[in-house]
Protein backbone atom coordinates (compact mmCIF):
# COMPACT_ATOMS: atom_id res chain seq x y z
CA UNK A 1 0.00 0.00 0.00
CA UNK A 2 1.49 3.34 -1.08
CA UNK A 3 2.40 6.21 1.50
CA UNK A 4 -0.46 8.68 2.31
CA UNK A 5 0.80 12.01 0.67
CA UNK A 6 2.23 14.91 2.27
CA UNK A 7 0.59 17.96 2.92
CA UNK A 8 2.60 20.65 1.99
CA UNK A 9 0.87 23.34 3.45
CA UNK A 10 1.61 23.68 7.22
CA UNK A 11 5.18 22.08 6.89
CA UNK A 12 8.54 24.61 7.77
CA UNK A 13 10.68 25.35 5.50
CA UNK A 14 13.28 23.21 7.06
CA UNK A 15 10.87 20.18 7.44
CA UNK A 16 9.82 21.11 3.57
CA UNK A 17 13.37 20.80 2.74
CA UNK A 18 13.95 17.45 4.95
CA UNK A 19 10.42 15.39 3.17
CA UNK A 20 12.21 16.65 -0.67
CA UNK A 21 16.18 15.30 0.56
CA UNK A 22 14.16 12.04 1.37
CA UNK A 23 13.14 11.63 -1.69
CA UNK A 24 16.02 12.75 -3.45
CA UNK A 25 15.77 16.26 -4.28
CA UNK A 26 17.88 19.10 -3.32
CA UNK A 27 17.27 21.66 -0.97
CA UNK A 28 16.93 24.47 -3.76
CA UNK A 29 13.77 22.52 -4.95
CA UNK A 30 12.36 24.13 -1.53
CA UNK A 31 12.79 27.13 -2.15
CA UNK A 32 11.42 26.69 -5.75
CA UNK A 33 8.28 25.25 -4.01
CA UNK A 34 7.68 27.26 -0.91
CA UNK A 35 7.60 30.25 -3.80
CA UNK A 36 5.00 28.99 -6.08
CA UNK A 37 3.16 27.77 -3.27
CA UNK A 38 2.88 30.78 -1.25
CA UNK A 39 3.89 33.45 -3.86
CA UNK A 40 2.06 32.68 -6.85
CA UNK A 41 -0.67 30.69 -5.36
CA UNK A 42 -0.41 27.41 -6.99
CA UNK A 43 -2.12 24.04 -6.27
CA UNK A 44 -0.43 21.84 -8.90
CA UNK A 45 2.92 20.59 -9.77
CA UNK A 46 2.75 20.75 -13.12
CA UNK A 47 2.32 24.16 -13.63
CA UNK A 48 5.40 25.08 -11.35
CA UNK A 49 7.92 26.64 -13.46
CA UNK A 50 11.47 26.20 -13.32
CA UNK A 51 11.04 22.51 -12.55
CA UNK A 52 11.46 19.59 -14.55
CA UNK A 53 8.51 17.56 -15.52
CA UNK A 54 10.15 14.44 -14.10
CA UNK A 55 10.68 16.65 -10.96
CA UNK A 56 7.21 17.79 -11.05
CA UNK A 57 5.97 14.45 -11.52
CA UNK A 58 8.67 12.93 -8.45
CA UNK A 59 6.21 15.62 -6.59
CA UNK A 60 3.23 15.03 -7.49
CA UNK A 61 3.93 10.99 -6.09
CA UNK A 62 4.65 12.27 -2.63
CA UNK A 63 3.02 15.47 -1.96
CA UNK A 64 -0.17 17.24 -1.86
CA UNK A 65 -1.30 21.10 -1.65
CA UNK A 66 -4.36 21.33 -0.31
CA UNK A 67 -6.66 24.30 0.96
CA UNK A 68 -10.50 24.36 3.10
CA UNK A 69 -13.15 23.72 0.86
CA UNK A 70 -15.38 26.98 0.83
CA UNK A 71 -18.73 25.46 1.47
CA UNK A 72 -20.61 29.12 1.88
CA UNK A 73 -19.58 32.14 1.37
CA UNK A 74 -21.77 35.16 2.39
CA UNK A 75 -21.33 38.78 1.28
CA UNK A 76 -22.87 41.41 3.83
CA UNK A 77 -24.11 44.70 2.81
CA UNK A 78 -21.10 46.96 4.08
CA UNK A 79 -18.60 44.11 2.05
CA UNK A 80 -17.55 41.99 4.68
CA UNK A 81 -17.12 38.61 3.58
CA UNK A 82 -17.82 35.42 6.06
CA UNK A 83 -16.56 31.77 4.47
CA UNK A 84 -17.98 28.48 5.97
CA UNK A 85 -14.27 26.33 5.09
CA UNK A 86 -14.53 22.87 5.46
CA UNK A 87 -12.21 20.64 6.83
CA UNK A 88 -10.88 17.16 5.57
CA UNK A 89 -12.42 15.64 8.50
CA UNK A 90 -15.81 17.06 7.56
CA UNK A 91 -15.50 19.65 10.34
CA UNK A 92 -15.71 23.40 10.04
CA UNK A 93 -14.55 26.54 10.87
CA UNK A 94 -15.66 30.31 9.69
CA UNK A 95 -12.95 33.13 8.26
CA UNK A 96 -14.12 36.66 8.09
CA UNK A 97 -12.77 39.41 5.74
CA UNK A 98 -13.05 42.78 6.82
CA UNK A 99 -12.91 44.68 4.10
CA UNK A 100 -11.30 48.71 3.94
CA UNK A 101 -10.53 50.92 0.34
CA UNK A 102 -6.97 50.06 0.17
CA UNK A 103 -6.68 47.37 2.90
CA UNK A 104 -8.29 44.02 4.67
CA UNK A 105 -8.30 42.05 7.66
CA UNK A 106 -8.45 38.43 7.58
CA UNK A 107 -10.13 36.94 11.08
CA UNK A 108 -8.64 33.74 11.56
CA UNK A 109 -9.70 30.43 13.37
CA UNK A 110 -7.69 29.06 15.96
CA UNK A 111 -10.04 25.88 16.59
CA UNK A 112 -12.83 23.88 15.79
CA UNK A 113 -15.33 25.17 18.96
CA UNK A 114 -14.20 26.87 21.84
CA UNK A 115 -13.49 26.14 25.53
CA UNK A 116 -14.03 28.93 26.85
CA UNK A 117 -17.92 29.25 27.40
CA UNK A 118 -17.54 33.49 28.04
CA UNK A 119 -21.23 34.42 28.36
CA UNK A 120 -21.90 37.41 25.45
CA UNK A 121 -20.21 35.20 22.68
CA UNK A 122 -21.68 33.17 20.13
CA UNK A 123 -18.70 31.10 19.74
CA UNK A 124 -18.49 29.98 23.36
CA UNK A 125 -21.60 28.32 22.93
CA UNK A 126 -20.27 25.96 20.72
CA UNK A 127 -19.07 22.59 21.88
CA UNK A 128 -14.40 22.65 21.46
CA UNK A 129 -14.08 19.64 19.10
CA UNK A 130 -9.82 20.18 18.41
CA UNK A 131 -7.54 22.13 17.19
CA UNK A 132 -6.64 23.39 14.11
CA UNK A 133 -3.25 22.78 11.91
CA UNK A 134 -0.62 25.32 10.97
CA UNK A 135 -2.00 23.95 7.59
CA UNK A 136 -5.54 24.55 8.55
CA UNK A 137 -4.63 27.93 9.91
CA UNK A 138 -2.31 28.82 6.82
CA UNK A 139 -5.04 27.39 4.63
CA UNK A 140 -7.69 29.43 5.48
CA UNK A 141 -5.34 32.76 4.93
CA UNK A 142 -4.91 30.76 1.02
CA UNK A 143 -7.99 30.07 0.90
CA UNK A 144 -8.93 33.67 1.09
CA UNK A 145 -6.37 34.38 -1.30
CA UNK A 146 -8.25 32.43 -4.04
CA UNK A 147 -11.63 33.72 -3.23
CA UNK A 148 -10.21 37.45 -3.93
CA UNK A 149 -7.54 36.73 -7.09
CA UNK A 150 -4.99 38.19 -4.43
CA UNK A 151 -1.56 36.08 -5.51
CA UNK A 152 1.18 37.20 -6.51
CA UNK A 153 0.68 40.69 -5.94
CA UNK A 154 0.76 40.95 -2.22
CA UNK A 155 3.69 43.72 -2.04
CA UNK A 156 0.95 45.88 -4.56
CA UNK A 157 -1.35 46.78 -2.59
CA UNK A 158 -3.57 43.12 -2.41
CA UNK A 159 -7.02 43.30 -0.12
CA UNK A 160 -5.46 41.27 2.26
CA UNK A 161 -2.98 42.88 3.93
CA UNK A 162 -3.58 42.52 7.91
CA UNK A 163 -4.33 38.95 9.86
CA UNK A 164 -6.29 39.06 13.26
CA UNK A 165 -6.15 35.96 14.99
CA UNK A 166 -9.67 36.81 16.65
CA UNK A 167 -12.06 33.95 14.86
CA UNK A 168 -13.38 31.20 16.55
CA UNK A 169 -10.86 29.33 19.57
CA UNK A 170 -8.33 30.53 21.87
CA UNK A 171 -5.09 30.80 20.25
CA UNK A 172 -3.39 30.29 23.16
CA UNK A 173 -4.72 26.86 23.89
CA UNK A 174 -3.42 25.80 20.27
CA UNK A 175 -0.35 27.81 20.77
CA UNK A 176 2.58 25.99 19.04
CA UNK A 177 0.45 25.02 15.68
CA UNK A 178 -0.75 28.73 15.85
CA UNK A 179 2.88 29.68 16.24
CA UNK A 180 3.77 27.72 13.40
CA UNK A 181 1.02 28.96 11.18
CA UNK A 182 2.22 32.36 11.84
CA UNK A 183 5.47 32.00 10.99
CA UNK A 184 4.86 30.64 7.42
CA UNK A 185 2.72 33.82 6.79
CA UNK A 186 4.92 36.09 8.19
CA UNK A 187 8.15 34.43 5.94
CA UNK A 188 9.35 37.47 3.70
CA UNK A 189 9.29 34.75 0.44
CA UNK A 190 6.06 33.54 0.79
CA UNK A 191 3.12 35.05 2.01
CA UNK A 192 5.01 38.09 3.57
CA UNK A 193 2.64 39.67 6.34
CA UNK A 194 4.42 41.69 8.86
CA UNK A 195 4.84 40.78 12.12
CA UNK A 196 3.08 44.36 12.49
CA UNK A 197 -0.13 43.67 10.14
CA UNK A 198 -0.74 40.43 12.83
CA UNK A 199 -2.93 40.76 15.83
CA UNK A 200 -3.06 37.83 18.56
CA UNK A 201 -6.30 38.31 20.19
CA UNK A 202 -6.43 35.83 24.18
CA UNK A 203 -8.92 35.96 26.67
CA UNK A 204 -5.81 36.26 29.01
CA UNK A 205 -3.88 32.23 29.11
CA UNK A 206 -1.69 34.36 31.44
CA UNK A 207 1.85 31.72 30.93
CA UNK A 208 1.44 32.05 27.28
CA UNK A 209 1.86 35.73 27.09
CA UNK A 210 5.44 36.48 27.39
CA UNK A 211 6.17 33.55 24.76
CA UNK A 212 4.03 35.65 21.87
CA UNK A 213 5.89 38.52 22.75
CA UNK A 214 9.44 36.69 22.61
CA UNK A 215 8.56 33.97 20.22
CA UNK A 216 6.49 36.06 17.80
CA UNK A 217 6.47 39.67 18.55
CA UNK A 218 3.09 40.12 16.92
CA UNK A 219 0.74 42.70 18.41
CA UNK A 220 -1.49 41.54 21.44
CA UNK A 221 -4.91 42.06 22.12
CA UNK A 222 -6.22 41.43 25.20
CA UNK A 223 -10.09 40.52 26.10
CA UNK A 224 -10.99 42.21 28.90
CA UNK A 225 -14.67 43.32 29.34
CA UNK A 226 -14.35 43.63 32.92
CA UNK A 227 -12.79 45.62 35.84
CA UNK A 228 -14.02 43.32 38.94
CA UNK A 229 -12.86 39.75 38.65
CA UNK A 230 -16.11 39.03 40.38
CA UNK A 231 -17.74 40.23 37.11
CA UNK A 232 -15.05 39.01 35.23
CA UNK A 233 -15.49 35.13 36.57
CA UNK A 234 -19.18 35.64 34.95
CA UNK A 235 -18.17 37.07 31.35
CA UNK A 236 -14.55 35.14 30.79
CA UNK A 237 -14.83 31.98 32.83
CA UNK A 238 -10.96 31.69 32.33
CA UNK A 239 -10.54 34.30 34.81
CA UNK A 240 -11.31 31.79 37.77
CA UNK A 241 -7.80 30.90 36.51
CA UNK A 242 -5.80 33.80 35.80
CA UNK A 243 -7.31 36.57 37.13
CA UNK A 244 -7.39 40.27 35.98
CA UNK A 245 -4.28 41.08 38.38
CA UNK A 246 -2.14 38.10 37.26
CA UNK A 247 -3.45 39.16 33.53
CA UNK A 248 -2.17 42.46 33.71
CA UNK A 249 0.89 42.06 35.24
CA UNK A 250 1.53 39.43 32.31
CA UNK A 251 1.14 42.52 30.01
CA UNK A 252 3.39 44.80 31.88
CA UNK A 253 6.10 42.10 31.29
CA UNK A 254 5.54 41.69 27.59
CA UNK A 255 8.36 42.36 25.81
CA UNK A 256 6.93 44.04 22.79
CA UNK A 257 4.34 46.09 25.00
CA UNK A 258 6.06 49.66 24.29
CA UNK A 259 4.61 52.68 22.87
CA UNK A 260 5.28 51.97 19.73
CA UNK A 261 3.42 48.90 19.65
CA UNK A 262 0.44 49.31 22.38
CA UNK A 263 -1.52 46.34 23.90
CA UNK A 264 -4.62 46.63 23.09
CA UNK A 265 -7.88 45.92 25.50
CA UNK A 266 -11.09 44.75 23.82
CA UNK A 267 -14.20 45.69 26.18
CA UNK A 268 -17.65 44.83 25.03
CA UNK A 269 -20.28 47.12 25.97
CA UNK A 270 -22.95 45.60 27.98
CA UNK A 271 -26.00 47.75 28.82
CA UNK A 272 -26.25 47.95 32.63
CA UNK A 273 -23.43 44.71 33.23
CA UNK A 274 -20.08 46.68 32.37
CA UNK A 275 -20.95 50.23 31.27
CA UNK A 276 -21.00 52.51 33.94
CA UNK A 277 -18.97 55.64 34.79
CA UNK A 278 -17.01 54.14 37.38
CA UNK A 279 -15.81 50.94 35.72
CA UNK A 280 -14.32 53.53 33.09
CA UNK A 281 -12.46 55.52 35.85
CA UNK A 282 -11.52 51.55 36.81
CA UNK A 283 -10.30 50.89 33.72
CA UNK A 284 -7.93 53.83 33.56
CA UNK A 285 -6.32 52.66 37.04
CA UNK A 286 -5.58 49.56 35.97
CA UNK A 287 -3.92 50.05 32.86
CA UNK A 288 -1.49 52.47 34.66
CA UNK A 289 1.82 52.10 33.59
CA UNK A 290 0.88 49.68 30.11
CA UNK A 291 1.41 50.90 26.82
CA UNK A 292 -2.02 50.65 25.90
CA UNK A 293 -5.19 51.27 24.11
CA UNK A 294 -8.65 50.23 24.17
CA UNK A 295 -11.24 48.87 21.68
CA UNK A 296 -14.97 49.79 22.97
CA UNK A 297 -17.00 47.03 21.18
CA UNK A 298 -21.01 47.28 21.10
CA UNK A 299 -22.18 44.42 21.92
CA UNK A 300 -23.54 42.25 18.65
CA UNK A 301 -26.03 39.90 19.39
CA UNK A 302 -27.16 36.33 19.13
CA UNK A 303 -30.19 34.48 19.40
CA UNK A 304 -30.94 33.61 23.15
CA UNK A 305 -28.24 35.33 25.02
CA UNK A 306 -30.00 37.88 26.99
CA UNK A 307 -28.00 40.56 26.68
CA UNK A 308 -28.80 43.97 25.20
CA UNK A 309 -25.80 46.51 23.80
CA UNK A 310 -24.69 49.97 25.62
CA UNK A 311 -26.32 52.76 24.01
CA UNK A 312 -24.21 55.04 21.88
CA UNK A 313 -24.48 57.66 24.44
CA UNK A 314 -23.54 55.53 27.31
CA UNK A 315 -20.62 54.40 25.26
CA UNK A 316 -19.32 57.63 24.25
CA UNK A 317 -19.36 58.98 27.97
CA UNK A 318 -17.22 55.80 28.96
CA UNK A 319 -14.77 56.62 25.90
CA UNK A 320 -14.60 60.35 26.88
CA UNK A 321 -13.43 58.94 30.74
CA UNK A 322 -10.70 56.34 29.34
CA UNK A 323 -9.66 59.18 26.83
CA UNK A 324 -9.06 61.75 29.59
CA UNK A 325 -7.35 59.15 31.83
CA UNK A 326 -4.75 59.34 28.80
CA UNK A 327 -5.76 56.56 26.26
CA UNK A 328 -7.29 56.00 23.65
CA UNK A 329 -10.53 54.61 22.69
CA UNK A 330 -12.20 54.16 19.92
CA UNK A 331 -15.44 52.48 19.37
CA UNK A 332 -14.72 49.41 17.15
CA UNK A 333 -17.60 50.17 13.91
CA UNK A 334 -19.63 46.96 14.08
CA UNK A 335 -19.21 45.10 10.29
CA UNK A 336 -21.33 42.24 8.97
CA UNK A 337 -23.31 41.70 11.56
CA UNK A 338 -26.15 41.47 8.89
CA UNK A 339 -24.54 37.89 8.22
CA UNK A 340 -23.85 36.92 11.80
CA UNK A 341 -19.96 38.10 11.33
CA UNK A 342 -19.39 40.23 13.66
CA UNK A 343 -17.38 39.96 16.90
CA UNK A 344 -18.60 37.79 19.38
CA UNK A 345 -21.07 36.36 16.72
CA UNK A 346 -19.08 33.30 15.09
CA UNK A 347 -20.47 30.01 15.40
CA UNK A 348 -19.76 27.03 12.24
CA UNK A 349 -22.36 24.84 11.20
CA UNK A 350 -20.03 22.00 12.27
CA UNK A 351 -22.80 19.98 13.53
CA UNK A 352 -24.70 20.14 10.36
CA UNK A 353 -23.34 17.36 8.14
CA UNK A 354 -25.88 18.30 5.31
CA UNK A 355 -23.71 21.31 4.27
CA UNK A 356 -20.87 18.76 3.10
CA UNK A 357 -23.43 16.78 0.95
CA UNK A 358 -23.62 13.90 3.87
CA UNK A 359 -26.85 13.20 5.71
CA UNK A 360 -27.09 15.08 9.29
Amino acid sequence: MPAPLIEIVGLSRDELIAHLEEIGLYASVGGMVWNEVYVRGLREFSEMRGLSRERQGVLGEHFLIGRPEVIREQISADGTRKWLLGLADRKSVETVLIPEKDRGALCVSSQVGCSLTCRFCHTGTMTMERNLTAGEIVGQVMSARDRLGGWGNQRRGCVLTNIVMMGMGEPLFNYEEVAKGLRIIMDPDGIAISKRRIMLSTAGVVPMIERVGRELGVNLAISLHAVRDELRNELVPLNRKYPIGELLQACRDYPRGRNSRRITFEYVMLEGVNDSDAEARELVRLLEGIPAKVNLIPWNPWPGAGYRTSSRERIEAFGRIVNGGGFSAAVRATRGEDIMAACGQLKSDAENQEIFGFPA
